[in-house]
């Protein structure tokens, strides 16, 4: 009995070291997780002002497109012309097209007058054709 009693105050001394340095890493653990909480409940607050913020600003877009559409509507005089206009560029692009990717005379130029180079490479971006709001009969 007497050899064993120093291992066993040994094994208690051990034991009471690892209940100490567990008691410990509890403590940090406990403290790491109050901390992750805390982030946690920040960051869940960050994210409903940012989705408050952003219904916000997509109401004040949506106000603004419906003011811009309502606002001036075209004359009906005016969409006819611009669909005249748009058809009698369609019609003419076959005798523009090789003009203006650079690969061809001016159309409008006579034999006696020199080309002119094309300043885009390709062809100008089209608007969308715009439809013609239903009229109001009183």
């Amino acid at each position: 009995m007497s050899a064993s009693l120093p291992q066993e105050t040994e094994l208690i001394e051990k034991h009471e070291d690892i209940l100490g340095r567990r008691a410990e890493l509890l403590e940090q653990m406990e403290s790491l997780r109050e901390q992750l909480k805390i982030q946690r409940r920040q960051q869940v607050k960050e994210s409903e002002a940012a989705l408050h913020r952003n219904s916000s600003l997509q109401q004040d877009l949506q106000k603004i497109e419906e003011r811009l559409r309502g606002g001036r509507r075209p004359r009906p005089q005016l969409l006819a012309l611009e669909t005249r206009y748009w058809a009698s560029v369609e019609e003419s692009l076959p005798a523009w097209e090789h003009f203006l990717l650079g690969r061809g005379p001016h159309p409008a130029h006579g034999p006696a007058q020199p080309p002119r180079r094309a300043r885009g490479q390709g062809l100008p971006p089209r608007p969308k054709p715009r439809t013609a709001p239903p009229e109001h009969r009183c």
